[in-house]
């Protein structure tokens, strides 16, 4: 099991790379994009990211996207 720190951080970089071509992203592209860690640790350490606030929810209405605050449309 990987550290949660290492997950979030890998997290973080991929969503920074990434907000430039879409700002919100789906919890499957963070585990396509990080394979060496499993969907549990990617999902837990994106829900620590979002109560951290370095993260947010974007909800479609059918699903749960995140998003980096600030960038793009906003949580109403």
């Amino acid at each position: 099991m990987a550290d949660i720190e290492e997950v979030k951080q890998k997290i973080l970089e991929f969503m920074e790379k990434k907000a430039a071509a879409k700002s919100k992203l789906y919890l499957k592209d963070m585990q396509r994009a990080l394979p060496d860690y499993s969907p549990r640790e990617i999902k837990k350490a994106a829900n620590a990211l979002v109560q951290e606030g370095k993260l947010e929810y974007f909800s479609t209405g059918s699903t749960v996207m995140y998003g980096i605050p600030g960038k793009g449309q906003a949580v109403e």
